[in-house]
Formats: C-alpha cells, sequence, structure tokens
C-alpha cells in the first residue's frame, strides 16, 4: 500500500485536526501494534478491548499516523473519523479503486478457502495475484486484505465468510467483484441464519457488489439456489460432476495424495491433477477452472496451477507422526455436509495399518444438532474404517446411532473435558502404519490433538 495522507482523509472523510503533512505517505495499516512499523497508519478498532487504549503504544512502534473516533492530544499524528471500522472499510475501497484490479469474491459453506488457494494459484500463472491470507474473510479482514495487496496487483482473490444475514452484502459491496463463486450450501452458522434455505439466501448476497457485467459461479445440484437465481441480472454459470452442469467433470483417480479428473473446458477434455483427494475439491478445482478461462489463462497454465497450489494451514492437509503415522488433518471448521463428503473420501483411501476417525462436535448448528450429528452415521462404515473416537456433548447422539455397528471397543465416547484421556487412548491404540482422520469444529481445539500425535508419535 501506498497512500499519502491527502488521500487518507479524503477516503475516510475524516478531519486531518493536528496539521500533519497532507503529502507524508504511509506503507501499511495495522490493526495490531504487534505488526506497526515505520510509516504505518494503525487503525484501532472496538473489540474484547478497544483498540484505541492502545494507541500510545503504535506510535511507540512507529505509527506514523492514527485514526480515531475522538479528540487526542495535539502530539498525536491522528485523523478524526466517525467510527475506525467504517474508515478501515472506506479506505479499503478508495485503495481498491485507485489500483484497480480484476476482482474475484468466493463465498461458500465449505470449500471456500481451498477454492480461494486453487484460483490463486491458476491466475497467478499470467498474472500479479494478491489472496486473503488465512481466513482474514470478515469485515476487519476483508478491508485488511485489500490494503495489504501490492500496488502492481492485477488480478486480488477475495475470500468472503459469514455468521449472519447481511455479512456477504457488506464484503461484496466494499470489493466490487468482477466474477463471484459459491461453492456450497451446507449448515455452517445455522444457528443464526435459521435454515439451508437461508443460508442460500446469505450467500447469494454476493451479488449486492457484483459489476453489472459480472459472472456469478454456482454449484448446479444446490436446489435452494435456483430459485433465488431468477433475481440476479448477471451471468450465471454452474459447475458440478452432473452432466447439467455448464462445466462438469469425470474423476479418474483418487488416492490420498492426489486426484486425476477430465474436463472438456474449451474445445476438447483435459486431463488435470490436484494434490489433494475428494470429489468435493474436484468442484472446488472446477470453480478456479471457470474463473482462469474467464481472464484468459491458457489450458497448461490452468493444469500448472492446480497442480501446484499451496493449501492454507488446517485444511484437510495429509501430515506424518515420526513413527509412520499418517494424519489426515481437518480441524478447521466443520458442518455435516462437509463431515460428510470427507468421510466419504477417507473411507476410500488405503492404509496398510488401520483407519481410525477422529470426530468433535459439530458447532451453532441450532435446534436439529442431534439430528444433524445423527446423519454422519451412514457415512461410518466398520468394514472401511476400523475405529471411532467421538469427543463433546454433542457426538453423543452419533456415538447412540453407530453402537450397534462398530464392536463395542471399536467405538468410543469422550467428554469435551476429557481430552487428555483421548490424547492417551490414542497414543496407544495408534501404531506405526495407521491412518487416523480428525474433523471438528474449531472450538473443539482437536489441533491440538494432532500437535500431540506430531510431537509424541
Amino acid at each position: 500500500m501506498k497512500l499519502m495522507v491527502s488521500e487518507i482523509v479524503k477516503a475516510v472523510d475524516g478531519q486531518n485536526i493536528n496539521k500533519i503533512s497532507n503529502t507524508m505517505e504511509l506503507t501499511s495499516v495495522e490493526f495490531d501494534t504487534r505488526k506497526v512499523q515505520d510509516k504505518t497508519l494503525f487503525v484501532p478498532l472496538k473489540g474484547n478491548r478497544d483498540g484505541h487504549d492502545f494507541i500510545p503504544q503504535a506510535i511507540e512502534s512507529g505509527a506514523s499516523l492514527v485514526l480515531s473516533d475522538h479528540v487526542l492530544d495535539e502530539k498525536t499524528p491522528y485523523i478524526l473519523v466517525e467510527d475506525t471500522l467504517k474508515a478501515l472499510q472506506d479506505l479499503a475501497s478508495f485503495y481498491l479503486k485507485k489500483v484497480n484490479p480484476k476482482v474475484c469474491g468466493i463465498t461458500g459453506s465449505n470449500g471456500k478457502t481451498t477454492t480461494k488457494d486453487m484460483t490463486a494459484a491458476v491466475l497467478s500463472t499470467t498474472f500479479k495475484t494478491y489472496k486473503t491470507q488465512g481466513n482474514y474473510n470478515n469485515e476487519i479482514g476483508l478491508p485488511y486484505t485489500i490494503l495489504s495487496m501490492d500496488q502492481e496487483t492485477e488480478m486480488l482473490v477475495l475470500e468472503m465468510g459469514m455468521d449472519r444475514k447481511g455479512d456477504i452484502e457488506l464484503l461484496s459491496t466494499i470489493a466490487q467483484p468482477d466474477i463471484a463463486a459459491i461453492t456450497m450450501i451446507g449448515e455452517s452458522h445455522i444457528e443464526f441464519l435459521g435454515s439451508r434455505a437461508g443460508i442460500a439466501e446469505g450467500k447469494m448476497e454476493i451479488t449486492a457488489g457484483l459489476k453489472k457485467e459480472g459472472v456469478l459461479l454456482v454449484p448446479e445440484n444446490e436446489s435452494l439456489l435456483k430459485p433465488l437465481l431468477k433475481e440476479v441480472s448477471q451471468s450465471i454459470q454452474t459447475f458440478g460432476l452432473s452432466k447439467q452442469a455448464d462445466l462438469t467433470a469425470v474423476i479418474e483417480e483418487e488416492t490420498r495424495e492426489q486426484t486425476i479428473f477430465t474436463t472438456r473446458l474449451v474445445e476438447k477434455i483435459e486431463t488435470f491433477t490436484i494434490p489433494v483427494l475428494g470429489q468435493y475439491n474436484v468442484t472446488n478445482a472446477l470453480i478456479a477452472l471457470l474463473i482462469g478461462a474467464h481472464f484468459n489463462v491458457s489450458t497448461e497454465n490452468i493444469k500448472k496451477g492446480l497442480a501446484h497450489f499451496d493449501l492454507t494451514k488446517n485444511r484437510t492437509e495429509w501430515l506424518k507422526t515420526k513413527e509412520g503415522i499418517d494424519i489426515l488433518s481437518d480441524v478447521y471448521n466443520a458442518n455435516p455436509t462437509a463431515m460428510n463428503l470427507v468421510l466419504d473420501s477417507f473411507s476410500k483411501i488405503e492404509s496398510q495399518g488401520k483407519k481410525v476417525v477422529v470426530l468433535g462436535d459439530m458447532l451453532e448448528l441450532g435446534k436439529d444438532s442431534k439430528e444433524m450429528h445423527e446423519s454422519v452415521s451412514e457415512h461410518l462404515n466398520p468394514e472401511k474404517i476400523d475405529e471411532v473416537f467421538l469427543y463433546g456433548s454433542e457426538m453423543v447422539a452419533l456415538y447412540e446411532m453407530i453402537q450397534l455397528k462398530f464392536e463395542t471397543d471399536k467405538c468410543r465416547l469422550f467428554k469435551k473435558e476429557e481430552k487428555e484421556d483421548l490424547k492417551k487412548e490414542l497414543g496407544y491404540k495408534l501404531k506405526t502404519q495407521d491412518t487416523v482422520f480428525l474433523k471438528a469444529s474449531n472450538g473443539m481445539g482437536l489441533k491440538e490433538i494432532v500437535d500431540y500425535l506430531l510431537n509424541n508419535h
């Protein structure tokens, strides 16, 4: 980022109270004092603590300018604004228009981070590309991402997350995407949105800022989206594994390290390889294919991008312990649709040792949580999974469903306060050449279990 004080004042509709030089240039924006350096604009935000309390610390760390929603002393270089979060978002909109990259917006109940990574990898073969880092995908993270991109950026890939109705509308309005994609409609945050239909409506808010000449990419098999698409004025393209989709695919080979699929992208059927397992990742790749083709990335470059994309940590990643235990870690989030899809793929892979599953509670599922946890039972087959470890209060429902399918010593339930017992039991049961899959909502802290296994086995 490079913005002069005069540009910042204009963008945030603020007041340069202490007459800071309008020509002074700022090169970064931070809301975390630990990241502040020289020529940083510090934006204090209100959370558990009011960021304004840390303004002296930010100045001491080298911040050249701060935003504030109230008057500060005459020694502090600051711009007075009405609301610092709104100012951050307005500044991001201003900078986005100044740099003027093509913008890709990606949302969905599951797969949006992987799809973002795939899409950025495809575009970066041809363009200077910047993408959302980590999970900076909310009303703070998205504008921060925009303000963190280089001035030479040609393609910007933005992940858009939501907890409640209106979240995606705000993000889309800030980002003004040229092309937007909805990966899938699952059950994440259903507690706040009431139903999958409510989630579908929330995801469709991505059209709020989608340019008039823009394109919306949607899964062909999602019936909840179809009535909502009638209100969309922009072009629509569908993707999926059914023949009815505008872009479809056939999975040719699926292993733990990669999935190979074929699709007719332009004139002939082409073969693509992605370094991850699962048919759900093939549909994610189809989005990256469509976006790449939209911006005229060559088929060969699309292949290269997909074959070597960097996956954000904690998203269905393979790890190996010192003793040779293979871990499939997917511990960042969970909803029934996503959990069932990965279980289906995990069930297909081969293992020289036992195949073990560790599942923790899926949170924020609301009144239907019991039924949703029970539904996972259909995806746990004792002929393909040797042992199941369940963790948390919500998993009681699943435990009661699968007790009859699995032998007593092959299915264990641990309460949330029994995490140490779970660690010890896994440490005792898992041996060299075994393969274990772990998945739960982030709030269950299964990453701690993954780290324990990596450090002790």
